[in-house]
């Protein structure tokens, strides 16, 4: 549930959300864990776990980012719309790149943060996944 009571600094705002959009976008991955807690958490869309995968701490999200950006140099995301409520907010987006193997990117989805100090504590990515068999 998101803290409708949240301080000040805990509150998700379109500027906060504009900042860490541009951030991700960069591909800096200094600036981008700049906007996470020491403590934070994420949660990739995929990975070997039900949740995808989960990153814990700032040292480890910069680890993988910067993994990542060496796989898909070019991943943008086009952000949609922002959602808030109190210390939460969700990002819609359409995620574009090309990795190394050929793989080209090409996912809508989303991001659920919940924010403590106005830093981001909880990151969880969702997206589409695009199969070509016909099944539900």
């Amino acid at each position: 549930m998101p803290d409708v009571t949240a301080a000040n600094s805990d509150i998700a705002t379109p500027e906060l959300m504009k900042a860490i959009s541009a951030a991700f976008n960069s591909r800096d991955v200094d600036r981008i864990v700049s906007h996470f807690t020491d403590d934070a958490t994420f949660w990739l869309a995929r990975g070997p776990e039900p949740v995808g995968r989960t990153l814990k701490g700032k040292e480890t999200i910069r680890k993988t980012l910067a993994a990542r950006f060496k796989v898909i140099p070019d991943m943008r995301w086009d952000h949609k719309e922002y959602i808030y409520a109190g210390n939460r907010a969700i990002s819609v987006w359409t995620v574009k790149g090309k990795g190394a193997d050929g793989e080209d990117l090409n996912y809508q989805g989303c991001d659920i943060y919940t924010f403590r100090g106005g830093k981001i504590c909880a990151k969880d990515t969702y997206w589409k996944i695009v199969e070509q068999k016909d099944r539900l």
